[in-house]
């Protein structure tokens, strides 16, 4: 053994902690059980003034749309710090990037579904008078094609 290697066993970490052992750090706002109830009682409220938002007239009506969104990310940062202690020290890197990812993804879907549902609207035919006539509404409220000759017969 060389001396360059005994000297970096020695400088090993002999405190090595298990995955998923939680240990308090510094730069964590959010750390054991104080900073979990800190964030159930920060999510808590954020949900009940959701709640008011969409309910009272304390918001201007065209408004209320907007404060639920605003509330809603802030509702996202409180999970990811609180719960899933997601924050900018440098071991929360990979995780970050992951969250990054993970936006990218679900917004590519999302947007790429809204593309293509506006072009098949944009570019399907519109229905005939005679292919309207066919539609009728039952009394249950579900939508079916009846024939011209068997009408009652489709609302069985």
């Amino acid at each position: 053994m060389t001396d360059d290697t005994a000297s970096s066993d020695a400088s090993r970490d002999t405190h090595d902690t298990a995955p998923g052992e939680e240990t308090i750090a510094r730069n964590e706002p959010a750390a054991g059980l104080p900073g979990y109830l800190l964030g159930y009682g920060l999510a808590s409220l954020l949900t009940v003034a959701s709640f008011i938002a969409a309910r009272t007239g304390l918001i201007y009506q065209p408004a209320v749309i907007s404060a639920l969104v605003v509330l809603a990310l802030a509702q996202i940062g409180v999970h990811l710090v609180f719960f899933l202690h997601l924050t900018s020290g440098p071991d929360n890197t990979n995780n970050i990037l992951a969250l990054a990812f993970g936006v990218l993804i679900v917004a590519l879907v999302v947007l790429g579904s809204v593309w293509i549902m506006g072009h098949l609207d944009q570019n399907m035919p519109r229905m005939k008078p005679q292919q309207l006539a066919l539609l009728t509404l039952c009394p249950a409220g579900t939508l079916r094609l009846a024939s011209a000759v068997n009408r009652p017969a489709a609302c069985r």
